[in-house]
């Protein structure tokens, strides 16, 4: 199996259509309507990544997304901070994701919650965007490139498809120190397709690629604090959250990444740059 397949085996290995039929069970079982959802009603399954919906408010402030911007999110999953970014600042948002379930289960979000006027997905390579260049106002991935061993490539791809002027907004894991990481976390169940890279390297691929870094911001300490609260509420493994994404490891992936966090294994940055 070459390493795009299971980089998609890793996110999602059901049957095509089962992943919308696990998210309204759970949306039933803590009590939601699946027929009369708001964005606010799948938070707690669409933002997977570390602070979920907090980083993404965070984020969206820190890039200062405006209304008439067209945003492009590599690595899309199924479409929260997408659906976010149109409903609280009102642009257009294209997704991009490698899984193509997850493509189908953000387009009908997206049309549950009302926003599939200003919101699509479809399957796609971040190594290889199935875009014009030049064609974003903004580009925007959250927690993909510990997937992707080409960070050059990935970041190029980035660069390519935004406008002069335009912004490229990270916020990602990247290595600490040099101890190996504790495994399983979300990303990777075993290290095979994890593929961090440390500040320095993150740095100068950027600057590399003629982008001017305009913030850059540790929120390791945010994100330790995070999992500490989410640590006291009670486990209802029906109940809607990343379990129903990531199966039962989700526990023991979350106390890792507390675990590779509190050694100093991995930070967690938000950085927004502008491209000359």
């Amino acid at each position: 199996m070459d390493d795009l397949k299971y980089v998609e085996k890793h996110w999602y290995d059901g049957e095509q259509g089962q992943l919308i039929d696990r998210i309204e069970q759970a949306l039933l079982q803590d009590g939601k309507d699946p027929g009369n959802l708001s964005i606010d009603d799948l938070a707690a399954v669409d933002e997977f990544h570390i602070r979920g919906r907090e980083a993404t408010a965070e984020v969206t402030e820190l890039a200062d997304i405006q209304a008439d911007e067209h945003v492009l999110d590599v690595g899309s999953g199924i479409g929260g901070p997408a659906r976010y970014l149109a409903f609280t600042r009102g642009c257009k948002v294209t997704g991009i994701d490698l899984t193509a379930e997850y493509c189908d289960v953000a387009n009908y979000l997206a049309e549950k919650v009302g926003l599939s006027h200003r919101v699509r997905h479809e399957q796609a390579n971040a190594l290889e965007l199935p875009f014009e260049d030049e064609s974003f106002d903004v580009v925007w991935t959250q927690h993909i490139s510990m997937n992707i061993a080409d960070k050059d490539a990935f970041f190029a791809e980035m660069s390519r498809v935004v406008k002069p002027g335009g912004k490229v907004v990270v916020y990602d894991p990247i290595k600490g120190d040099e101890h190996p990481l504790a495994f399983p976390v979300p990303w990777s169940r075993d290290g095979d397709i994890s593929f961090l890279v440390n500040s320095s390297e993150t740095r100068r691929t950027l600057e590399n690629l003629e982008l001017d870094i305009t913030e850059w911001q540790d929120v390791s300490q945010k994100s330790i604090s995070w999992f500490a609260a989410n640590a006291k509420q009670p486990a209802n493994p029906n109940a809607l959250g990343l379990n129903v994404l990531l199966g039962e490891q989700w526990r023991q992936m979350a106390a890792n990444m507390v675990k590779n966090l509190n050694d100093g294994r991995i930070s967690i940055i938000q950085v927004v740059a502008r491209k000359r």
